[in-house]
């Protein structure tokens, strides 16, 4: 399968350019069915590849050189694709869960004007994407990076006709074009030091330079901004919940499943530098825990249903930085994947709803939907179980991992531990608000409108994503539960250089080993927890029936307004960007520039008026013209002495 490889990345690329180029030519159907077989076939593939990496082998990575892409001097860089453990991963969740939602996306989608060019788009992210995972250098990585945000741009703001969308579009690409100068200056400082941009070279000559531990720190920090952009972390989060405005396909795919754990992607991949950076571990262990707290804070009134599930990954995504921080890479990357099953069943089912509620997504209109929708409903209950973290949901096992590793890393884990707890508990009270409300609460849906369950294109993937969220998290499992440790097995040669290295250097932090009595109370103050938000948000808003309040005073009106974040960043960066950007505009650029620059053509102008006038057409004054050269020749020769 491994030489079948290069078609996993060329399909997606073809189904861009057909449906793209054809878009005006082909019916729907069809471009529907190239695009999803575009990334189903490549996911078959992969999945015949992934059984060639056995667990119980340390695999070497396969390289597949495709062409030389940049030479210059010392510089070179070649287009080619690195498969091993963590590439193949990654593909799997990218083509698997990217098939699904290109097989639902046929269905709510259908009657869409701009069906064949929503494929196009859709096709080229996969193959950004793709590119971006599979990619054995940096460079070609940067290369699917930005190649992801510009796909997400256009799927953004697909109905750019709204200006919503168009500007969320916008929003989602400048912010992350601030994550990217992070990026590249860490790729310089990796070119400077280590004389490579090929994954496996720079391991090599890392190992052997030994100043390189005393730069890891400020590398690691510039890949970390990076990631902060991508992965939307703490400060440059704002975009994420904004790209809403894009069709619901598009949050599943791209803000749930994808696109944004290309940061956790990108941490693992340069592993052998962040596990010499104990510093900045600490402080992306921060940054995840505070973004995990504050993002499941907003959630808790938010009332467009879209909008509380994209809080949701925000705060999910918290959560595998903070495995990121505390070096528990394969924990985050275990997150990474159920987190994949149950936020894309999630963000689908609200799709499924929005749909069912002829595009309400308001939760206030909405309510009594478990006995009419009932395959959405059960599907989103799974979902909702699974990332609130209940035994034996999928959320449990990988956050209760990630959860345990923090507690036992550094001086400081019981402390993340305990922003972690309270984060997940926060999780657990607004998602069965969503569900009470929704589900189970009062009617209060439009009557003239009927409310149906979706097409079978939509529903057949919510129950494989379903499934996905109630059994993924038997791949890693405590020790006092089977104690199946297929993942980190699995993933063992991908960290084993950055491992070696830390050792080496004596930056590696242990994790504390933990009795399982103690294993156990964890687990089990973990599921209470997520037990107390339940019946909390039941007393609340399913026994109480307490309405969902527009007005809200005091601190609920600031976690109402989202902390007034995007407010602050209009006042601190927008408002004096624009500000000096109208300045340059209408006073430097008009008055000083464009008057300089006119002056030097006004005068050209006079001066080829002037001579203009010589061009009388009498030969008489052209005759004249001849015997004064000829005068003036003579005076400069005789006054030459000649």
């Amino acid at each position: 399968m491994l030489d079948l490889f290069p078609i996993v990345v060329l399909l997606p690329l073809l189904g861009f350019l057909h449906n793209g180029l054809l878009k005006d030519r082909i019916p729907h159907r069809f471009a529907g069915a190239i695009g999803t077989l575009a990334v189903f076939i490549p996911f078959l593939v992969t999945l015949g590849a992934f059984n060639e990496f056995n667990p119980m082998e340390r695999t070497a990575p396969h390289l597949v050189p495709v062409f030389d892409w940049i030479v210059i001097g010392d510089f070179k860089t070649s287009f080619g694709y690195q498969i091993d453990q963590l590439s193949l991963y990654m593909t799997l969740i990218i083509t698997g869960i990217g098939s699904l939602i290109h097989l639902y996306s046929m269905g709510y989608m259908k009657g869409n004007k701009g069906y064949n060019r929503f494929f196009a788009y859709l096709n080229l992210f996969i193959f950004c994407m793709l590119n971006l995972v599979l990619s054995d250098n940096l460079v070609l990585t940067f290369l699917g990076w930005e190649g992801v945000g510009l796909a997400s741009y256009l799927l953004i703001g697909f109905d750019f006709d709204k200006s919503s969308a168009a500007e969320a579009g916008m929003k989602a690409f400048i912010l992350n074009r601030i994550g990217d100068v992070g990026f590249i200056l860490g790729t310089g400082f990796l070119f400077w030091l280590g004389g490579s941009l090929q994954y496996l070279t720079l391991q090599t000559n890392l190992s052997e330079l030994s100043e390189f531990a005393s730069y890891a720190n400020l590398i690691a920090l510039f890949f970390f901004i990076a990631a902060m952009g991508k992965s939307a972390q703490i400060p440059l989060y704002v975009w994420l919940p904004d790209a809403m405005a894009g069709p619901t396909p598009v949050s599943a795919l791209i803000h749930a499943a994808t696109m944004v754990t290309a940061g956790v992607f990108l941490i693992v991949r340069l592993n052998f530098v962040f596990f010499l950076a104990p510093d900045t571990s600490f402080f992306i262990a921060c940054i995840g825990a505070l973004t995990a707290l504050f993002a499941a804070t907003i959630g808790l009134l938010q009332n467009d249903i879209k909008k509380i599930l994209a809080y949701s990954t925000v705060s999910q995504l918290g959560f595998m930085f903070l495995a990121m921080g505390s070096m528990s890479y394969v924990a985050g990357l275990f997150h990474l994947m159920t987190h994949a099953f149950f936020k894309a069943l999630l963000f689908l089912g609200a799709g499924s709803v929005i749909h069912a509620l002829h595009h309400e997504q308001n939760i206030k209109h909405m309510g009594q939907l478990f006995g009419k929708i009932k395959i959405t409903s059960l599907t989103f209950l799974l979902g909702t179980l699974a990332i609130a973290g209940f035994f034996p949901f999928s959320g449990f096992f990988s956050k209760d991992l990630i959860l345990e590793k923090t507690y036992t890393y550094g001086a400081f884990g019981s402390i993340l531990w305990t922003v972690g707890v309270v984060a997940a508990f926060f999780t657990s009270f607004y998602m069965f608000r969503l569900v009470f409300v929704v589900f189970f609460g009062k009617d209060n849906t439009d009557s003239h409108h009927k409310v149906h369950e979706s097409p079978w294109t939509m529903t057949f993937p919510l129950v494989v994503l379903a499934v996905g969220a109630v059994f993924s998290g038997f791949f890693l499992t405590p020790h006092f539960f089977l104690h199946i440790d297929t993942l980190e097995r699995y993933f063992a040669p991908v960290l084993e250089r950055g491992t070696v290295l830390a050792n080496q250097t004596g930056t590696f932090t242990k994790h504390i080993e933990l009795t399982h009595g103690v294993e156990i109370s964890l687990a089990a103050f973990s599921v209470g927890i997520a037990s107390f938000g339940l019946i909390l948000a039941y007393l609340i808003y399913q026994r109480k029936q307490s309405p969902i309040l527009e007005e809200h005073t005091g601190f609920r009106k600031i976690l109402f307004h989202k902390y007034y974040i995007d407010e602050l960043y209009d006042v601190l960066f927008v408002k004096p960007y624009v500000f000096l950007s109208k300045a340059i505009a209408y006073t430097f650029d008009v008055k000083i520039l464009d008057r300089f620059f006119l002056g030097i053509g006004g005068s050209f102008g006079v001066i080829a008026n002037g001579l203009r006038r010589l061009q009388s057409g009498f030969i008489g004054d052209y005759a004249l013209y001849v015997v004064l050269g000829t005068f003036c020749i003579l005076v400069y020769l005789l006054t030459r002495g000649v």
